[in-house]
């Protein structure tokens, strides 16, 4: 599954993110695929960020809003 597919949830990519890391730490990853590894881990960390900062966003939205349960349509980046 490609990192900045939309449909891939905090959760999954942290998660995937996480097992690149335990196996880079293992250090028994040949070099090729050690590059690898990273390139897919710095998409997946970017999938994270933008899950965290949408997120983030959301939730300031809905502190603004003046009895905190107005709810209006949230575009992210990706959708816009």
């Amino acid at each position: 599954m490609e990192a900045k597919d939309p449909k891939l949830s905090f959760e999954a990519a942290l998660a995937k993110l996480e097992d690149i890391v335990e196996s880079m730490e293992a250090g028994d990853v040949p070099l090729a695929d050690l590059l690898a590894k990273f390139e897919e881990g710095s998409k997946l960390l970017k999938t994270c960020e933008t899950r965290l900062k949408d997120a983030e966003l959301k939730i300031e939205q809905l502190k603004k809003s003046k009895d905190g349960a107005v709810f209006t349509k949230f575009e992210t980046e990706r959708e816009a």
